[in-house]
């Protein structure tokens, strides 16, 4: 796959299109992709040491990284911070969640990122307060990826004992490899997914974003 990958750089890349290949075939692509992103491999590298239970490295990290490679940019390329979402039922305190937040500032310590380590079992009780809106609790890591303000956000990885990434894309990959942001309406609030296209189209202008259903 990383040879699928390098022809992006030697040819018209309006031909490569991921997006159209088989499933599996898409998941070698992604790696390879992602891979390119030294500060997002040392993040789930890094991650993984912490053993937090139900862990992903999540969202912006993610897909933008694969808008970055799809139109030329430099992998990191206006990437704003690296999301890691772990879910841990047994103790909702905002001192627990400190306690792993803390452990990941002294992980990430020689990175030039900012990571953001969030227990989304305890989302529930500060979402209303921040975005008007209330949210159930979450059952796992998964339910709370499958929580984004859009579809092209749904994708979560984790690297498994042995080397293996693990793959979490509810909705597929093809409109994250197509540059198609579409949205969410499960939970999100529209004002919300309509800033953060909005923002993004400005940074990746090749984007097609999708209205909010009326």
């Amino acid at each position: 796959m990383d040879e699928l990958v390098e022809r992006v750089d030697d040819h018209d890349r309006a031909r490569w299109a991921p997006g159209r290949l088989p499933v599996t075939e898409q998941l070698g692509v992604l790696r390879s992709v992602l891979s390119r992103n030294e500060i997002l491999t040392d993040v789930l590298a890094g991650t993984a040491a912490l053993r937090l239970p139900g862990w992903y490295v999540t969202a912006g990290c993610l897909f933008q990284t694969v808008w970055n490679v799809v139109t030329g940019r430099p992998p990191t390329h206006g990437i704003r911070d690296y999301d890691v979402f772990y879910f841990d039922g047994t103790d909702l305190s905002w001192e627990a969640e400190d306690t792993v937040i803390r452990a990941g500032r002294k992980a990430f310590a020689g990175l030039q990122a900012d990571v953001e380590i969030r227990n989304e079992a305890r989302v529930h009780l500060w979402y209303e307060g921040k975005f008007g809106v209330p949210c159930p609790p979450h059952g796992s890591t998964e339910a709370a990826i499958d929580c984004f303000a859009a579809t092209t956000c749904c994708l979560g990885v984790r690297l498994e004992p042995g080397g293996g990434w693990r793959v979490y894309a509810p909705h597929g990959l093809s409109d994250v490899f197509d540059l198609v942001v579409r949205p969410n309406p499960r939970l999100a609030p529209r004002e919300v997914y309509e800033a953060k296209a909005a923002r993004w189209k400005e940074e990746w202008p090749e984007l097609t974003v999708l209205p909010w259903p009326e």
